[in-house]
């Protein structure tokens, strides 16, 4: 907190007015970059410029660009640290995919991605994720969670098949 209060430019005591303790603290930063996140995707799906599979690609690489500095590839520490603060961004991982499916959905009907089970991809994705927040994956593949993130998302979108071999 100490740290915190010398960033912001005010006591720890204010802090404690707002924040109960660091652990609710971290609470509430949870929600709040997984709300910029869903307003992030928002702005997408209304991007009329954008064609529904970069809709897609954007959506599922989604990191609002005030996060884009953070190292994210530090998280799998909360898992034993911060137990409640994981459980939290587990959470909000397994939920919220609406938008994000429907657009899959609008993705097949047109014929811009193959049918797919939506269960299966959706647990895919979120097996992925989760494992950069229990392990050190990002670290010890020296990756940013950015980067991690897109490379999900070729492999998922792509498959890992070169396009021109066998054919």
């Amino acid at each position: 907190m100490d740290d915190l209060a010398a960033i912001l430019g005010m006591s720890k005591k204010t802090i404690y007015n707002v924040f109960s303790d660091k652990n609710s603290l971290f609470l509430d930063m949870v929600d709040y970059l997984f709300d910029t996140i869903k307003e992030s995707e928002q702005k997408i799906v209304k991007d009329t410029s954008l064609s529904t599979i970069e809709k897609i690609r954007h959506i599922l690489g989604v990191m609002p660009e005030s996060y884009k500095e953070i190292d994210f590839g530090q998280l799998y520490l909360l898992k034993d640290k911060y137990p409640d603060i994981y459980r939290k961004v587990e959470k909000r991982l397994e939920s919220g995919w609406e938008t994000t499916l429907g657009l899959l959905e609008q993705g097949m009907n047109e014929g811009v991605i193959r049918h797919v089970n939506l269960t299966v991809f959706k647990m895919m994705m979120e097996a992925s994720l989760e494992q950069f927040f229990q392990r050190d994956i990002l670290v010890r593949a020296d990756m940013t969670y950015a980067q991690g993130l897109n490379e999900v998302v070729s492999i998922l979108l792509n498959g890992i098949e070169e396009a021109d071999y066998g054919r």
